[in-house]
């Protein structure tokens, strides 16, 4: 529902997220082999991976404490709020002017 009001309201900014884009080797590791995603399915990889392995903080549910695998995308630190989470995945996604 979301998406389509954002669609019609912007349909650039909504392309940019759903576009394939070529991942680099670092995260193709921790998308499974993927060597194309867009950065919506991306990001929504990195939440599921910290819902599935229980990694948000128990005393303050906005950090997160990284795993190995996730400290790879997210620059190598071991806390991050989670409101730090969407500008640190798109670090690895530069904008492409068409």
């Amino acid at each position: 529902m979301v998406l389509r009001r954002a669609a019609v309201e912007s349909p650039k900014k909504v392309a940019a997220l759903v576009d394939l884009v070529n991942l680099p080797t670092a995260l193709r590791e921790f998308a499974g082999g993927r060597s194309q995603m867009s950065h919506l399915s991306f990001f929504l990889g990195v939440w599921s991976h910290i819902k599935n392995n229980n990694l948000q903080d128990p005393t303050n549910r906005n950090i997160v404490n990284c795993d190995e695998k996730l400290k790879t995308v997210l620059v190598g630190r071991s806390k991050v709020e989670l409101s730090e989470l969407p500008m640190l995945v798109k670090l690895h996604f530069p904008k492409v002017f068409k």
